[in-house]
């Protein structure tokens, strides 16, 4: 299976084959392809997305512009969340608060009545978990459904959502744009930030379930989010020829040509390169525009 097909393909039949989703299947690379957040705040809202979450559909355009500055100070990416299928409001809502870099991954989980909540908190991500909730130690899995965003996402996100949740249970949500509609299915595994697209419900199980084993699902990986895109692109190129956990591996270096280091004291230069591609649509609806993608050259291991 090449880097650019997985068994999420049948959209073409779903949707039809002109939606972004299925143009850019046919020959853009997933590498390099996350979104670059080092830092996740996840809160259930069960009403409406809106196109997006600070808009003002969700909270009203004065909450949403001081949500969204608190947010931006600490760096941290807001996601909406929800369970998959009908959902009765509850009267408290579920927060995850996540950091995705290796020399600090965690998650922790506690519930606010409202979201004016999140603005006396401290949301500054440090390498240590701050204690404002309860640790979450299993893989947090979310399946981005933001139809509003892109009927790519909601089409085929939804399913896929709805398989995981009756594998996974309540560690599964449908999350708000994670970036990247053309590349649905979009999952992105919580604390370790690893992003995945066009994979199917089966395959998404298997990417679950590796997590679950402190292991990486190589499938449709688009990257690490806590890399720049070269960064994701370098890391994934040494994954296929070493094994390693999520926690195993580091980024330094320039863009052009990162080194990626294994805890066990192992390197290699990665030099990362663009291809252009042909013009197509980042969403669905949207005009056709040049494109770029991000491709590795050839691994060198790094002496001493």
């Amino acid at each position: 299976m090449s880097q650019t097909q997985t068994t999420a393909d049948v959209d073409s039949t779903v949707l039809g084959p002109r939606t972004c989703s299925a143009i850019s299947a046919l020959d853009e690379p997933l590498p390099g392809t996350a979104a670059q957040v080092a830092a996740w705040l996840c809160l259930e809202h069960t009403g409406v997305w809106g196109r997006d979450v600070f808009a003002g559909d969700a909270f009203g355009p004065e909450l949403s512009a001081r949500l969204q500055a608190h947010v931006d100070a600490a760096g941290v990416r807001l996601l909406l969340i929800r369970r998959a299928g009908r959902v009765t409001p509850a009267p408290t809502r579920t927060v995850l608060f996540a950091r995705s870099a290796p020399d600090g991954t965690w998650c922790e989980r506690f519930e606010v009545t409202d979201p004016q909540e999140l603005l006396a908190l401290d949301l500054t991500a440090a390498a240590t978990a701050p204690g404002i909730g309860r640790p979450v130690t299993d893989p947090v899995v979310l399946v981005c459904a933001h139809g509003k965003r892109d009927r790519c996402c909601a089409v085929l996100g939804r399913p896929v959502a709805a398989e995981l949740t009756a594998r996974f249970g309540d560690a599964v949500w449908e999350c708000s744009h994670t970036g990247g509609h053309r590349f649905a299915p979009s999952m992105i595994l919580l604390p370790t930030g690893y992003t995945y697209g066009r994979l199917g419900a089966a395959e998404s199980v298997r990417a679950v379930e590796a997590a679950a084993r402190g292991e990486v699902y190589r499938t449709g990986l688009r990257g690490r989010s806590c890399w720049t895109p070269a960064g994701q692109v370098a890391e994934i190129a040494v994954r296929d020829g070493v094994p390693a956990g999520p926690a195993d591996l580091t980024v330094t270096g320039p863009d052009d040509c990162p080194v990626v280091r294994h805890r066990d004291g192992r390197s290699w230069s990665v030099p990362v390169g663009g291809i252009d591609l042909p013009p197509r649509p980042a969403s669905c609806g949207a005009d056709a525009k040049p494109a770029r993608a991000l491709v590795a050259g050839a691994v060198s291991p790094l002496g001493g």
